[in-house]
This record gives structure tokens, C-alpha cells and sequence, in this order.
């Protein structure tokens, strides 16, 4: 690498939008391509050294850079808010094109495949949020459902919004999902109440809780697989 110059200062097939272009996208660096994201340095950083540089604080690992708010990405020197709003909006869009399946249905036969179906929804989520997957009779998806997100420690989920939302995508069948963002998956007495108030609900209106995931980045744990449910 050039360190100390300046990318303009550069061989051009060394400057990463020029790289892209003559090499294509995959021979670039992850720190060249954030590079293109934020598009200049500071004054004592290249727009790469400068992507480097975060990189190093999350270990270079693309899930922990991930989980970085605008705030925390401004406070490297050389980022403001609107590289930081890049930087996010970038690794969002990446997660979101995981969950992009076009022309084709999802079928949920197990409890790790409800959790592998929420992770590109819920993986380095840094609050709690709680989804309803909505069922067909034979366990096609019909919707995934945010019902409710909170703060760091917890969120509320109301029966009455989950069964409108089940009734108004005629769901033959629900499984609830909610995060735990500090990597603990065991329930707590409060998600223990919750649940069985939601399936006695379900219950009443033939909706069937057939599961509920308590999701990690790391790992789940199953109401249903558990015998708790």
C-alpha cells in the first residue's frame, strides 16, 4: 500500500474505484470498499487508511463493524455523520439482501429453521425486538411481523396487536420470535408469562403458537424444543 500518500497520488489501478472498474468488485479489500463508501480520508489518513483503521477496532470483522451506531462511527476522525449514515445504510442493505429469496417459498419444519430464517432480520440487532412469522397451514411463510421493539434491556409484545396482524394475513399458524441482544438466551419469568398468555389467546381464535424463539447472534433456544411451550 501507499501509505502516506494520498489516493490521488496513487498508481490508478491502485485507487479502489479504478480497481473496481479494471478488476472487478471482488478483488477488492473490505477496507477498499469502504473506502468507495466514504469516499475521502482526513487530512492524515487516505480514504483506505482511514477505513483501516476501523476495521482494526472491530477486528476486522464485518459482523462487530455491523453493529456500530452512526454516533460510534463518528467518532473516528475523518468520519462524519454523513459517511457514518453511508457506512450503516451499506452493511443494511447487505443484510437485507440475505433475506431476499426471490422465487422462493420458505417452509419452517423445525425450530432451526424459524432461527435461520430470522437471522438476516435479527443478527447484530443491538435492540430487542419481537416478530411474528406468519404460517400457512402447511408452514409456508406467509409475513415476518415486527410487533414491538424496545431498548436495550427489553421489549412488549400485546396479543391483541399479534393476533390482528395473524387474523389480517389469515395465518393458520404463528411462531414467536424476539432477540436477545446481550447473548443470553435463556427466558426470563417475564417471556415464560408472555408466552403462555399468547398461546392461551391462540388457542381462543384456532391461531396455534406452534413456537417460540428466543434468538442470539450465537444461538436459540425453543419453547417448543424445550417442552416449555
Amino acid at each position: 500500500m501507499k501509505k502516506g500518500l494520498g489516493i490521488l497520488q496513487w498508481a490508478e489501478e491502485d485507487r479502489p474505484r479504478e480497481k473496481l472498474l479494471s478488476k472487478g468488485k471482488s478483488s477488492l479489500s473490505e477496507a477498499e470498499l469502504i473506502a468507495i463508501m466514504i469516499g475521502s480520508g482526513s487530512r492524515e489518513l487516505s480514504a483506505v487508511d482511514l477505513s483501516k483503521v476501523i476495521l482494526s477496532y472491530v477486528d476486522n470483522d464485518l459482523n462487530l463493524l455491523a453493529k456500530l451506531s452512526v454516533n460510534e462511527l463518528q467518532s473516528f476522525k475523518g468520519i462524519g455523520e454523513a459517511k457514518a449514515v453511508s457506512i450503516v445504510s451499506a452493511l443494511e442493505l447487505g443484510r437485507r439482501r440475505k433475506e431476499s429469496t426471490p422465487g422462493k417459498h420458505q417452509y419452517l419444519r423445525k425450530s432451526k429453521d424459524a432461527y435461520k430464517a430470522m437471522i438476516p432480520i435479527l443478527m447484530d440487532q443491538p435492540i430487542e425486538q419481537f416478530w411474528v412469522i406468519m404460517l400457512t397451514r402447511n408452514n409456508k411463510v406467509l409475513q415476518k411481523r415486527c410487533v414491538s421493539q424496545g431498548g436495550f434491556s427489553g421489549t412488549i409484545a400485546d396479543p391483541k396487536v399479534i393476533f390482528k396482524r395473524a387474523l389480517e394475513d389469515m395465518a393458520n399458524g404463528i411462531i414467536l420470535v424476539h432477540n436477545h441482544p446481550s447473548g443470553n438466551k435463556k427466558p426470563s419469568s417475564a417471556d415464560l408469562r408472555l408466552t403462555k398468555k399468547i398461546v392461551e389467546a391462540g388457542k381462543l381464535l384456532e391461531i396455534p403458537v406452534l413456537d417460540h424463539i428466543i434468538f442470539t447472534d450465537e444461538d436459540f433456544y425453543s419453547f417448543s424444543d424445550e417442552g416449555v411451550l
